[in-house]
């Protein structure tokens, strides 16, 4: 029989709170664990290695004895740091790491090196296929109900095809913010959820309290999909801001992505501008706000403590 997630990572629920730009963060993961979940940051969210490597000795002083907490890495040609943040991240210590774009097989080998598992996100078999071959320890199904850069299929779907053609496990993201669909995703066989957007309003969250708040004011079908963060698909709050500049990309956009020799460069450069939209938007109250969220805020009706957000989905008292 399959594992889930509670016996590979050593925890006492099959939840990951899922890694956010500069909504995750050390206090969130801290509480995560002492309720026995999982917790994951994306390394982007630190600035230097040094703030990296601070924010791994912290919680490797926190940790409990059935919690874990993990780092996102991007590994593609977006995020020069890259190599940094995983020489770092095995260096110091960490239960495990998500990767997300570009091909995982360096992580999964200095990774495991070191005993630390691999989760990678996938949208898709094809992907999935590649990463099982590389050795990843679990799959991170990202359904087109998920919050940020999410996949195109339904959750039922892709679970169900993952489970039936993979042999490792497969953890759901997209789609879960309370109880009822926590068990649903459970009883299609998944080994975990991956769950980010409801903790985007938790008490300690790293956003301002506008962008919180937005999340508690506006609901599923305020939810829309723009390129104009990364030039991925990514969703967002319908704001009057988004909505005045538009989701589309623009003609010239379009047109230096179509060159090869120029499209590394650009996705590089769109990545950049992106991240620092997304910045300025969770950490200062303008009217050029876009914030990044998914449908489950729906769910969202306060701003609450971490632990709370955990005992609603997992129905917990």
């Amino acid at each position: 029989m399959m594992k889930d997630i509670t016996e590979i990572l050593n925890i006492k629920y099959p939840l990951i709170m899922a890694p956010m730009f500069l909504v995750s963060n050390t206090a969130m993961v801290i509480e995560g664990m002492k309720m026995g979940v999982a917790g994951c940051i994306p390394a982007l969210n630190y600035r230097t290695i040094e703030e990296l490597v601070a924010a791994i000795e912290e919680l490797k002083q926190a940790k409990t004895d059935n919690g874990a907490f993990g780092f996102n890495l991007i590994v593609n040609k977006s995020n020069p740091k890259f190599p940094a943040q995983l020489d770092a991240i095995c260096e110091h210590g960490a239960d495990f790491i998500i990767t997300s774009l570009g091909k995982p097989d360096e992580v999964i080998r200095k990774a495991h090196a070191k005993g630390i598992k691999v989760f990678c996100d996938v949208t898709n078999l094809s992907y999935a296929k590649k990463v099982e071959e590389l050795g990843a320890d679990a799959l991170i199904a990202v359904n087109n109900q998920a919050g940020g850069h999410r996949g195109n299929i339904d959750p039922e779907v892709l679970i169900t095809e993952l489970k039936t053609n993979c042999n490792i496990p497969v953890i759901s993201a997209g789609g879960v913010g309370n109880y009822e669909q926590y068990q649903h995703v459970m009883s299609l066989g998944a080994a975990g959820v991956s769950v980010g957007s409801p903790f985007i309003a938790s008490v300690e969250s790293g956003v301002n309290e506008e962008y919180k708040q937005a999340c508690v004011d506006y609901g599923q079908e305020d939810i829309v999909m723009t390129q104009k963060i990364s030039g991925t698909p990514c969703t967002v709050i319908n704001t009057p801001y988004v909505q005045k500049i538009g989701t589309e990309t623009t003609w010239l956009e379009d047109f230096l992505n179509r060159y090869k020799s120029l499209k590394k460069y650009v996705k590089m450069l769109r990545f950049m501008k992106g991240t620092n939209a997304v910045t300025k938007a969770a950490t200062q109250a303008t009217y050029k706000t876009v914030w990044v969220a998914g449908p489950t805020i729906e769910e969202t009706k306060a701003i609450e403590p971490t632990q709370d957000i955990v005992k609603r989905i997992l129905g917990l008292s």
